[in-house]
């Protein structure tokens, strides 16, 4: 089977093609990438640019995979998203659990709450709760008294999902899954133990800083920020006043998260911002270092908080994952173990994936991640069987095919 994946970012558009025939077996027959800039926070630029961008991409990876794609998964990044975490419960009296009372506790619950400016890209169940004791699958076959369930629920903005669909569209592309950023890189990246364990991914993009949580091998958690490895390059183009071009190349040559004696007296010329030949000025190290540890301190510190106003630093996950280009900045694992407390790995895509070298790279972690989804593997059978027989904006599809088992 043929799965191909495509990541439409703020820096660069990636596309992805292999022969998939398990997890185990995957042989990926291309991998490109062109840089972009029509793209900025899920608002497209310039829309004519973009599709002849695409275009091309798409092309070429046709031409070196010497396939024909009439269909992808898409990769979206989750700006502006939400996350619903909501429960629903009965009551048995000492009832054995069967498959019909998790339906009925579904039924009643906001599974089939809609919202027109919303796209649910997940709606899943994460536990249940049988007298107050947690199980992480369907406990049926039990005796209880009481019986709850713990649901998540993935919103993302729809006119932007919409756009991304319609572009695709007049290139005769069909969408065949809505991949968040942040659950494909940490499927690119992270072990079953890590994800039955609990851990927390975090993939440092250009313009954007993604956020996945797993435990027990469920994803409990999804974000993306507006902030990116971008943000440190623009915070040094000002602070030492040279051009975008000589920051980035500061930035990945000399810019570090640990403090050394040396760094007051190791010198780095740079180039004026007016870019004129031969006027350089000098800097140290130091000098670089303080204006990129403030930013990266910063986005870290964001991330903490949005874990928290989810209520998931109560989980204690001491499992960090970094992941996307921004994590090659020196001193990065170092630094994070320290805000976080944890444990910190760099992760780039899985050494058993067969790709070439070239792409074993932590920057190619969330388009690698596309070809690697699964639907079933992050769904509840409950929640596809419902799925296929109801109408997801009414109740009556639902109450018709539960009549099959009353």
């Amino acid at each position: 089977m043929i799965k191909a994946g495509l990541n439409i970012g703020s820096s660069k558009i990636s596309c992805v093609v292999a022969d998939y025939k398990s997890q185990k077996n995957i042989n990926f027959l291309s991998i490109m990438s062109i840089p972009t800039s029509n793209i900025k926070k899920n608002i497209i630029l310039n829309y004519e640019n973009l599709t002849q961008e695409i275009k091309k991409l798409i092309f070429e990876t046709e031409k070196q995979s010497q396939t024909k794609l009439n269909s992808l998964n898409l990769n979206v990044s989750l700006i502006d998203s939400t996350s619903h975490y909501f429960s629903s419960q009965i009551d048995l009296e000492h009832e054995k659990i069967s498959d019909l009372h998790i339906k009925k506790i579904i039924n009643n619950s906001d599974y089939f709450e809609n919202d027109k400016d919303k796209f649910e890209i997940m709606n899943n169940i994460i536990s249940f709760e049988v007298d107050n004791n947690l199980f992480y699958s369907a406990p049926t076959g039990n005796y209880s008294n009481h019986l709850k369930i713990n649901f998540y629920k993935l919103l993302a903005q729809k006119k932007y999902l919409d756009n991304l669909n319609s572009l695709l569209k007049n290139i005769k592309i069909n969408i065949e899954n809505y991949i968040p950023s942040p659950l494909s890189s940490s499927l690119a990246t992270l072990t079953n133990d890590e994800k039955e364990l609990g851990t927390i991914c975090l993939d440092f993009g250009h313009s954007t800083t993604s956020i996945a949580i797993y435990e027990n091998k469920k994803l409990i958690y999804a974000d993306s920020l507006g902030i990116g490895s971008n943000n440190i390059t623009l915070d040094i183009a000002r602070g030492a006043s040279t051009n975008i071009a000589s920051a980035e190349r500061l930035k990945t040559l000399y810019g570090s998260l640990l403090s050394s004696p040396s760094d007051e007296h190791e010198i780095i010329e740079i180039p004026n911002v007016t870019g004129e030949k031969n006027q350089f000025r000098q800097i140290n190290r130091s000098f670089l270092n303080s204006i990129i540890k403030p930013r990266m301190e910063e986005t870290l510190e964001i991330v903490w908080q949005r874990i928290k106003q989810n209520n998931l630093h109560s989980k204690k996950i001491k499992n960090i994952i970094i992941t996307g280009g921004g994590s090659q900045l020196e001193g990065i694992e170092e630094y994070a173990k320290i805000i976080f407390s944890s444990n910190v790995r760099i992760a780039k895509p899985k050494e058993s994936l067969n790709i070439d070298t070239k792409f074993k790279n932590a920057m190619y972690s969330d388009i690698i991640g596309t070809i690697l989804f699964e639907s079933d593997q992050i769904k509840e059978n409950y929640l596809d069987k419902t799925d296929k027989k109801r109408k997801k904006a009414s109740f009556s599809g639902f109450f018709s095919w539960l009549d099959q088992y009353i």
